[in-house]
């Protein structure tokens, strides 16, 4: 009962702006089928007319009458047909933008550890196929409820008039038929279920294999994804055959109730025109009603399938729905307070490790003064990039497993929204969307201007390479960036974090994939532009973090070493371990050049 409440409280949510378009679609439906209604009773007429002696003499020297009111009935059955078909459309795309506007929306504001859980086909299916899925029911089918209980009524009401013996024969037929279907619709509801999981997976192998098309080619894996993608299309092929076989079964059977009633129809009825009990006219009239019940009752298990599916649409919707939003909405409850007036950052015992693995931080704790820059260095699955995505508050951090401040505030009550406007960052990773590089740049700040965008790029000695490229600024960069290369993605991505002049910035290992010399550039044009700005720079490179006012080395999670260059080069720990590999390596490289 509460899942059928929460479905119809979704329908009400998303056909606001949908209910007057409806509402005429359902009106003019009614008429046509009113209209349409009436051809029966105007051929019965006609033919009684013919053969009913001086009973109908003036029908008979006037068919013409006749024929007009065929013509007036086709005319505005025609007309009412196309309104109640535009608006059907108009009623049905509203409602379905409103649910993918709310789904996208929802999508945006949802916490990262909700989007590691689940797999970008699956959202993206549930997002679009879902939705067509619930539109077609709501509008389309219920709209065809409407007709169907109004079309029974009708021909009712006709056959009863003309006679009631046939009448209840029919009547007969259609608690059969409608248990038949209801018995259907619970076989088949819960495959429905399990083929659109399946569609889902097939969804995410496909998406997966088109982002990572280069990775496939250059390790010669086409075949293993081609027997990837077989598996699932074959499993979701069979699937659908078993549903379709159960589809037939239903309407082979429907087609034998059916037809055991028109037989009956015929039969009866032409028993009780040769007893005079009806006459030619109403006989051929009842016979007109009875064939137009057919398809529409049987239409009731067609409805109840798409109901089934509907429902499992629905279902797979409202997850999405129901899942927490992060806390952009309680936005208002911080209007009054007061923002961080400094950037001094600080970790205070700090343990953190994601739901679905061991424990990455354990007892962190340091500070970064307002103005100053800190290094990180570690090794893969140290906690680095955990550190970044905590203090952006990507992940959050829970009641007991320690604090984080940010001017003297724990960001745990600092707007969302503020921390993502203020604490910028360059992703290890970074993504490009499919659009200009001047659009990438800006996609951090809108409004920018070109000589703004610019500026930014040439901080991230990125502008030069730029510019030798035919279209400059408004060259299309691929889908995630694939007509760069990673050095330059990585630019591009710091010159978008720079267009944001935020406060608090953090580079993930953003220099990887640039050379030393342009490492070195790079960071000596960040100083000279960073304004009073408090810096994280995260890096595997002991170069890169030299120049830090303190350099912190991680070790599965724990702070092993904190100092400066000079003071972690005196130690012979880690940092100096790394550092005499490095430049060992260095220098071996210049010796073979």
């Amino acid at each position: 009962m509460r899942k059928k409440r929460r479905k119809a409280d979704l329908v009400l949510r998303f056909f606001q702006g949908s209910k007057k378009y409806f509402l005429v679609a359902v009106l003019a439906s009614l008429v046509t089928t009113g209209l349409n209604s009436l051809t029966p009773q105007i051929f019965r007429f006609t033919v009684d007319s013919v053969l009913g002696g001086d009973k109908y003499k003036y029908l008979s020297e006037h068919l013409w009458i006749m024929a007009l009111m065929l013509v007036g009935v086709a005319l505005f059955s025609g007309a009412a047909l196309f309104l109640s078909r535009a608006y059907t459309a108009k009623a049905g795309e509203n409602f379905a933008k409103n649910m993918r506007d709310a789904l996208f929306s929802h999508v945006q504001r949802l916490p990262m550890e909700w989007h590691d859980r689940h797999q970008t086909g699956d959202i993206i299916q549930r997002c679009t196929s879902d939705v067509e899925v619930i539109r077609n029911f709501v509008v389309t089918q219920l709209l065809e409820v409407f007709r169907t209980v109004f079309l029974v009524t009708v021909s009712f009401a006709m056959m009863f008039s003309m006679n009631v013996k046939l009448s209840v024969i029919v009547l007969c037929f259609v608690p059969l038929v409608a248990l038949y279907s209801t018995i259907f619709y619970r076989l088949i509801a819960g495959r429905f279920t399990t083929a659109d999981e399946a569609e889902g997976e097939l969804s995410t192998v496909v998406q997966e294999n088109a982002t990572g098309v280069r990775v496939v080619r250059a390790f010669g894996r086409e075949k293993f994804e081609m027997e990837r993608f077989y598996e699932k299309n074959n499993a979701f092929a069979e699937l659908w055959i078993k549903l379709g076989t159960l589809s037939g079964l239903y309407w082979g059977i429907g087609d034998l109730i059916t037809g055991l009633q028109v037989v009956a129809v015929i039969v009866l009825g032409a028993a009780e025109a040769v007893h005079g009990n009806i006459s030619v006219g109403e006989f051929i009239a009842f016979a007109s009603y009875n064939t137009t019940l057919v398809w529409p009752i049987r239409g009731l298990g067609r409805i109840l399938s798409d109901m089934s599916k509907a429902g499992v649409s629905f279902e797979r919707v409202d997850y999405i729905i129901r899942a927490e939003e992060e806390e952009y909405q309680d936005k208002k409850e911080y209007k009054n307070q007061e923002e961080p007036q400094s950037y001094d950052i600080a970790f205070s015992h700090v343990n953190y490790g994601y739901k679905d693995g061991k424990e990455v931080l354990s007892d962190v704790s340091f500070s970064i003064p307002q103005g100053s820059t800190l290094g990180i260095l570690g090794g893969t699955g140290s906690g680095k990039s955990t550190i970044m995505q905590l203090l952006n508050r990507l992940y959050e951090l829970e009641k007991g497993q320690g604090d984080i401040t940010l001017g003297g505030k724990n960001i745990r009550e600092i707007p969302l929204e503020w921390i993502r406007k203020n604490v910028g960052m360059v992703l290890q990773e970074p993504f490009l969307y499919s659009r200009t590089i001047k659009e990438n740049i800006a996609a951090s700040v809108p409004e920018a201007t070109f000589e703004e965008i610019r500026q930014a790029a040439k901080v991230a000695c990125i502008d030069e390479a730029i510019m030798n490229f035919p279209d400059g600024y408004e060259t299309l960069v691929g889908e995630r960036g694939v007509t760069l290369s990673g050095g330059q993605r990585q630019r591009i991505a710091i010159a978008r974090m720079l267009l944001q002049k935020a406060p608090v910035m953090i580079f993930d290992d953003s220099l990887s994939a640039v050379d030393s010399q342009t490492d070195s550039k790079i960071r000596k044009a960040l100083l000279e532009n960073r304004r009073d700005a408090t810096v994280i720079l995260i890096s595997h490179r002991v170069t890169t973090l030299m120049s830090a006012d303190k350099i912190m080395v991680l070790n599965q999670g724990r702070i092993e070493e904190m100092g400066t260059h000079q003071e972690l080069i005196k130690q012979q720990g880690i940092y100096r371990k790394i550092y005499d590999i490095q430049m060992s390596q260095d220098d071996r490289m210049q010796m073979e050049v």
